[in-house]
């Protein structure tokens, strides 16, 4: 597996970090407000995002003073097609991964 790959992988591991990117489906957000849901520190966030940045998960850009996110839904297409070699696996349907994401972010 490539390093790209296995970073995809460890980010999506944590149920955080899958929580940040069904709320990132809906819209770009800023750090804070990514931040708001969670009773971590912005710090922690901090650190989650760096995480999905390195991964190529999300895109950061500074406007101002304000960091804003933006979901990279490119970045999980090395995994699914890693994943479809198994031939048990279909295609990524990113409808049915926002649904997925949104029900373990709700519960």
């Amino acid at each position: 597996m490539s390093d790209t790959l296995s970073s995809v992988f460890a980010a999506l591991a944590d149920p955080t970090r899958r929580a940040i990117l069904a709320m990132l489906l809906e819209d770009d957000m800023a750090v804070t407000d990514v931040a708001a849901p969670f009773g971590i520190s912005l710090a922690a966030v901090s650190k989650h995002l760096a995480t999905l940045a390195r991964a190529g998960l999300i895109a950061q850009e500074r406007r101002g003073r304000v960091v804003w996110c933006k979901l990279e839904p490119d970045a999980l297409r090395e995994a699914s097609v890693w994943m479809q070699g198994f031939g048990q696996f279909d295609a990524i349907d990113l409808d049915a991964l926002e649904a997925l994401l949104e029900r373990q972010a709700a519960g």
